[in-house]
């Protein structure tokens, strides 16, 4: 074989490895990406199912509630009515004036009892989440609270009207009332701060409360009602942010895009 073949073959040889390595580096590349595509798409189903789940729990909740509400109005209702109707008609035949108190007492603890049980069963039957925006729910809840004449409660909303869609509204109002519940239940709260603004394209809500505060990393994963709201935030394609520190308060932060 003269000098010439062998540098041929060497040549040839050289081609075939170097086209071998290019190859097997572009099936790598592309065993990567499409890896990468797989998990991306895999991701994007499970959020997806999971948005279908909150979806579907919200709803199930919501009738539910509604369910509630009709039987306290149909069935409960209709008993208290009769119950006073009863109470009323005794009253009205007894001539023994001591017993006629105790028998009005009684049925004016039963009407009191009906237009509470009737108010909520409005409050259950009403879509009211639905039917207002955000910002108008909100205040609502600052302001039960405000009626207790309990805590001082300091309310910033720089937006007037804003749309959302219902489950971000649900999601947004129950953490609202989950952190108030806490606030006034087991913080010690004296004050509780709230702040409502647009920034950028952002709606940003940042409540906080001068309370006892918790350590927010041994809080995690042990069935804390805020902690949990968490994910629920993240599936409606916002953030959520808790700081907390103890004997300094709680400070609680969601961001969500508009």
């Amino acid at each position: 074989m003269g000098e010439t073949e062998y540098t041929l073959i060497i040549i040839v040889f050289n081609v075939f490895l170097l086209a071998f390595i290019v190859a097997t580096v572009a099936f790598v590349v592309q065993y990567k990406h499409k890896k990468k595509e797989n998990l991306a798409n895999l991701q994007k189903q499970q959020i997806l199912h999971q948005q279908e789940l909150l979806s579907a729990q919200i709803e199930v909740q919501t009738q539910t509630m509604q369910h509630i509400g009709r039987e306290i109005h149909d069935n409960v209702g209709q008993k208290l009515t009769l119950a006073s109707l009863y109470a009323q008609q005794l009253a009205f035949e007894n001539k023994a004036p001591n017993i006629n108190d105790k028998i009005e007492s009684i049925s004016e603890i039963i009407n009191q009892s009906l237009t509470e049980l009737r108010y909520l069963s409005k409050s259950l039957t009403d879509n009211h989440i639905e039917a207002n925006d955000i910002v108008l729910l909100l205040k609502q809840e600052f302001a039960k609270v405000a009626e207790l004449k309990k805590y001082q409660i300091d309310l910033n909303v720089e937006i007037k009207d804003l749309t959302l869609p219902y489950e971000a509204k649900t999601v947004i109002l129950r953490i609202t009332q989950e952190f108030l519940q806490n606030s006034i239940k087991h913080a010690g709260s004296n004050k509780i701060t709230a702040n409502i603004i647009k920034l950028d394209q952002k709606l940003q809500i940042m409540l906080s409360d001068d309370g006892k505060g918790f350590d927010v990393e041994s809080s995690i994963g042990k069935g804390f009602g805020l902690m949990n709201m968490k994910k629920r935030i993240e599936l409606i394609g916002g953030s959520y942010t808790m700081q907390s520190e103890l004997g300094k308060g709680t400070t609680l932060t969601i961001e969500i895009l508009l």
